[in-house]
């Protein structure tokens, strides 16, 4: 169980695959000393109805976890296998040892052989002492029923990659898309709570720009709308004095309840 019992969600990381600061860059949002400006990779933990879950487990996964003082995970929900969302699960072995039993993973069937093959010394029969424990789940694009839990997968597109987003209850986590089918967007209508990614102002071939992620909170007019996976040609303060009021970009450590 998670240290609250209040139903929230916290920002993990809100940044892109290579997060913010980026290796070898001297620009001046990676030069900047605001903590908001500051973005490991893109992930959330989600506090609901008493159970702990957390959507992707990027390189980032171990940081995330102590920074935040996360106690316990129940699941693993995976958005797509890229490495930036995949690359931390070998991390999750200490919530193996503290509830001594494999760790819920959900995620579509090509990203689940993604991760058989990635992590093959993980799945295998004879395997290493010590090792992670993942149970994984195969979803399809239906809703599915975790510790009681409804989780909608949403389809979206990563460029030319099919991926899901999330939506439980009614607050739902867009990452990575690029394009969002008119029956996907209606599923997306007038949420309390609306996550969606937001790149940068430059075209980009796989991810939303700030324009594109601001045009789809206008169509689907959630109550309040928060951007991530934010690249590091995004200033926190700049860019938030100029977003509509219900909408804001998130940053590692935010809170949000529901």
């Amino acid at each position: 169980m998670s240290n609250s019992t209040a139903d929230k969600l916290i920002f993990l990381g809100t940044g892109t695959s290579q997060g913010v600061p980026v290796i070898t860059c001297d620009c001046e949002v990676c030069r900047s000393a605001d903590n908001k400006n500051k973005r490991l990779r893109t992930s959330l933990y989600v506090h609901v109805q008493g159970v702990d879950m957390v959507i992707d487990a990027g390189p980032d996964f171990r940081t995330q976890m102590l920074a935040n003082a996360i106690q316990n995970i129940d699941c693993i929900l995976q958005t797509h296998e890229h490495q930036d969302h995949t690359g931390g699960l070998d991390d999750v072995r200490p919530f193996n040892h503290k509830n001594q039993k494999p760790l819920d993973l959900f995620g579509e069937k090509r990203c689940l052989q993604a991760i058989r093959r990635e992590y093959a010394y993980i799945f295998r029969k004879k395997k290493y002492p010590g090792a992670p424990e993942i149970m994984l789940h195969e979803i399809h694009a239906k809703p599915f029923v975790f510790n009681g839990i409804e989780i909608e997968p949403i389809r979206v597109k990563h460029w030319n990659l099919p991926i899901f987003g999330f939506k439980i209850g009614n607050w739902a986590y867009i990452t990575d898309a690029s394009y969002i089918a008119a029956k996907e967007m209606k599923k997306l209508q007038n949420l309390d709570i609306l996550i969606i990614n937001a790149l940068q102002h430059k075209p980009h071939y796989s991810h939303f720009t700030l324009a594109q992620a601001l045009e789809v909170i206008a169509k689907l007019q959630p109550k309040r709308a928060y951007l991530t996976h934010i690249s590091h040609r995004l200033d926190y303060r700049i860019e938030q004095e100029k977003l509509p009021p219900n909408v804001s970009f998130a940053y590692d450590g935010l809170t949000i309840p529901l």
